[in-house]
């Protein structure tokens, strides 16, 4: 809503002193959003003047037209002679006026005007347009012709309103009041604990039999509809200038008299109305809802088909109009431009000022995607006990600027009604606010919004017409709190207590999360949406369990309705972005939930508002719940090392992300198995399985590798991708997270390298286990530091794992001897297990 602050003091005695900006802050403190203040004309300056058309000489020999004009400016130019201007407008005529500015002058956007030669004249100034000036769309696109009465000389900054402070408020969908300078009106009063003069305090003719004859078919949709008649309309009046600038600054466009006078006073007290064109009309006019399938053709030249919910305006030929969204072009007011054409203008008109329901007129305008000013505000509530004042207003302004008669009728249907009263402690907003108004600063500021307010200690509370927002005691509770001052709330920290903080499920999570950060992943949240589509570009089974998905009622995206069951999608999806951005080594890594439907699906009940869940409410509402472990995973492609003067680089492969699993496990205290496996989106021959024992028995927890190349090219990623994800519930299940210290020998290592022949398909890992085992309780670490594969030195299929081996004793130096037994008894079982063959 752009309020200009001229109109607003019309109705608000602010002090002189007081700028936009002053009431901006006054009004952003009592809870109004004012998001700019414009400041029209801050960089106008004159000379500006009424000029009138002398002469127009047509210029010969140029691209497009040009005229030679001369203007009499009076004296403005300091010689009384007329001025020579060179323009290119056609929309003007000898003996027109216009806004002419002079040299010396600089006009809106720092443009300075002065005497240069142009088209073989010298042009000594401009005639302007409302779009040099600053002033809006006045829809001729065009130079300005002013009324035949103005006076030659005359300052055009001060006639036009050049000069002014406009503040653009965005308007809350329950504060529909202050779609209205009458509204703002009233929060600026009430913020500057000034007297407001209410524009609709007017004296209104009762309803009478003689007015147009309106029915009302649907009260509810409806519940007041005011008809008022003006006959005898001049075809040749236009707005005034002043209206036409208030329209402008509030970001309307002046069309005619009639349409500009009902806008002019929709902005000025919040309530819609429509003028028809009585002579257009044929019958009684009715509310109703539409029929299936009829048809309106709307002010904007749509077709439109209407729904059955459609409140509509009727006469006896049918819809003339769409219920507080827009009107028909059937009785369309004529302007005095169509009385030129050879058309009939308009000179009699039936005012329409009614009261539509918020929902019923919000689903009419989304179902035809018709927003109009109108229906912005009986979406979010109009006062009903305007009506008659604003088609008072209208029939007034009417009279007054195009010479009508006002029609002694005075149509008014009303559906019974009666105010809306809340009954609340007269403590309550010291409740709320945790602050102690005391029981005279409520009922003051209660008062002050517009509330009647009777009683003690509980206070009965009449809502005043035009806040249909206030329905509760704590709707109350905020008028007081924000007109008292948000900013004088008082701010408290709260006091953890001793012992509190973050729990050991959140304590691991940091944990995993900077450990894997430290080993140069980067952290990529991502949505927890997936198109089931994804399960087959990742190759899983038909009936693999991670299919099976929570589809959400409303999802964010038709394409992604399923909440995930993995974190690989979302981690890929990020990947193949950055890849196509141009950052083509990454290693990214996520912790989040998956969900996984339970095998009984049960519905949450509706719990309490009042009080806290109880135990067993929690555990209802978390049985209704899908499964929501917690997993982390990691995906990588390009360069794991990048190459340097240091040395060489080295791409990312399946053992990376095999450590990122172990550095994740290594956090979690729990032990990890590693062996060959094979799912899904993974390389059958570059798999790990991962694996943890839970109460005793062996789980399949995670899957690490290089993905698929089948995978790759489904999902658009980069060659030789790796990923990894893990259950990380399960881990912290089993895990020990009590720290344990290093045991620390101060006798000497002995290091036995082994070198061992096992068939290709041999995972190193069961080689591994296998040494581990066999060397008994004095291996301190064992390290693969090769694999070679060479067919005319091994054979064909077979390959070459070097392992080194570290022993040491807490309590001596071993000797060679021990050393060598433990080597042979970790190659014998080695041996045994695997087929392994000692290299050389």
């Amino acid at each position: 809503m752009r309020v200009p602050l001229s109109w607003l003091r019309e109705y608000v005695d602010l002090p002189a002193t007081e700028t936009g900006r002053d009431v901006q802050a006054k009004l952003i403190s009592a809870g109004l959003e004012v998001e700019t203040v414009e400041h029209l004309g801050a960089d106008l300056k004159g000379p500006l003047v009424v000029g009138q058309v002398l002469t127009v000489e047509e210029l010969e020999g140029f691209k497009k037209p040009i005229r030679f004009c001369t203007v009499d400016v009076g004296q403005a130019n300091g010689t009384g002679e007329p001025q020579e201007i060179v323009c290119g407008a056609r929309n003007f005529a000898v003996g027109d006026k216009v806004v002419v500015v002079l040299p010396g002058a600089t006009l809106p956007g720092g443009f300075s005007i002065s005497a240069r030669k142009t088209y073989g004249k010298v042009s000594h100034g401009m005639i302007c347009s409302s779009d040099e000036l600053g002033m809006g769309d006045d829809g001729t696109h065009g130079i300005i012709v002013l009324p035949p009465e103005t006076e030659v000389g005359t300052d055009a900054v001060e006639l036009l309103e050049l000069v002014d402070e406009v503040l653009d408020i965005a308007v809350t969908a329950n504060r529909g009041d202050c779609l209205s300078i009458r509204g703002v009106a009233r929060e600026t009063a009430i913020a500057y604990g000034l007297p407001l003069r209410d524009p609709a305090l007017l004296d209104v003719p009762g309803p009478n039999a003689f007015g147009y004859p309106v029915k009302v078919s649907d009260p509810a949709g409806c519940d007041r509809f005011t008809a008022r008649t003006v006959t005898g309309l001049s075809p040749e009046a236009r707005s005034p200038i002043w209206l036409q600038r208030r329209l402008q600054k509030v970001g309307m466009r002046p069309i005619s008299l009639a349409v500009d006078v009902t806008n002019y006073v929709m902005m000025e007290l919040g309530q819609p109305l429509h003028a028809y064109d009585r002579h257009q009309v044929q019958g009684t006019i009715g509310v109703r809802r539409a029929q299936e399938g009829e048809k309106i053709v709307t002010l904007d030249g749509v077709e439109r088909k209407l729904h059955a919910e459609d409140l509509v305006i009727t006469d006896d030929r049918g819809p003339i109009g769409l219920a507080g969204v827009m009107g028909g072009a059937d009785t369309e007011i004529a302007d005095h431009d169509v009385s030129a054409e050879g058309g009939a203008a308009t000179t009699d008109v039936v005012i329409e000022a009614a009261h539509f329901d918020q929902v019923s007129i919000a689903r009419t305008a989304r179902r035809h995607k018709l927003s109009s000013e109108a229906s912005r505000r009986f979406e979010r509530g109009v006062d009903p006990q305007a009506a008659a004042a604003a088609a008072q207003r209208t029939v007034d302004l009417l009279v007054l600027l195009a010479g009508g008669t006002a029609e002694a009728g005075v149509t008014e249907v009303v559906a019974p009604s009666a105010p809306h009263t809340i009954t609340m402690a007269a403590d309550h907003p010291d409740k709320v606010a945790g602050v102690a108004y005391g029981r005279e600063t409520v009922v003051r500021r209660l008062q002050e919004v517009g509330c009647d307010v009777y009683g003690q200690d509980e206070l009965i509370v009449t809502v005043p017409s035009w806040r249909p927002d206030l329905t509760d005691p704590n709707d109350l509770a905020e008028e007081v709190i924000r007109l008292e001052g948000y900013e004088n709330l008082p701010s408290t920290l709260p006091r953890p207590p001793a012992g509190r903080g973050l729990t050991g499920r959140q304590r691991l999570h940091r944990r995993i999360g900077r450990a894997l950060a430290g080993a140069g992943y980067v952290e990529a949240p991502n949505y927890p949406f997936v198109s089931e589509q994804v399960f087959d570009q990742l190759g899983l089974d038909a009936d693999d369990p991670a299919r099976r998905v929570v589809k959400l009622v409303n999802p964010l995206s038709d394409e992604e309705p399923a909440l995930r069951t993995s974190l690989l999608p979302g981690l890929l999806a990020a990947l193949r972005r950055n890849d196509g951005r141009g950052s083509h080594d990454l290693a990214l890594f996520e912790t989040g939930l998956v969900f996984q439907p339970r095998d009984t699906a049960k519905v949450a009940a509706d719990l309490s508002v009042d009080r806290r869940p109880s135990t067993d409410d929690i555990a209802a509402l978390n049985a209704a719940l899908p499964d929501q472990p917690r997993h982390v995973a990691v995906v990588m492609a390009g360069a794991r090392e990048q190459a340097g003067w240091w040395g060489k680089g080295r791409p990312a492969d399946w053992a990376d992300a095999v450590e990122a699993a172990r550095t994740v496990a290594r956090e979690a205290g729990a032990e990890l198995g590693i062996r060959k496996g094979q799912y899904g989106p993974w390389h059958p021959g570059r798999c790990a399985e991962l694996t943890a024992t839970v109460d005793g028995a062996e789980r399949v927890v995670g899957h690490a590798g290089e993905l698929h190349p089948r995978v790759l090219k489904a999902l658009g990623l980069p060659g030789r991708a790796c990923a990894m994800e893990l259950d990380l519930d399960v881990l912290e299940r089993i895990g020990d997270t009590v720290p344990q210290a290093p045991s620390i020998s101060a006798f000497p290592v002995a290091t036995q390298d082994v070198a061992l022949v096992v068939d290709a398909f041999v995972p190193a890992a069961d080689v591994e286990a296998a040494l581990r085992e066999g060397a008994g309780e004095l291996l301190e670490s064992i390290r693969l530091f090769d694999v070679y594969e060479n067919a005319e030195q091994l054979g064909e299929g077979r390959k070459s794992l070097a392992y080194a081996l570290r022993f040491r004793a807490d309590d001596r130096t071993l000797t060679v001897d021990e050393a060598s037994a433990a080597r042979e008894a970790a190659v014998a079982l080695a041996t045994d297990r695997t087929g392994a063959v000692l290299r050389g």
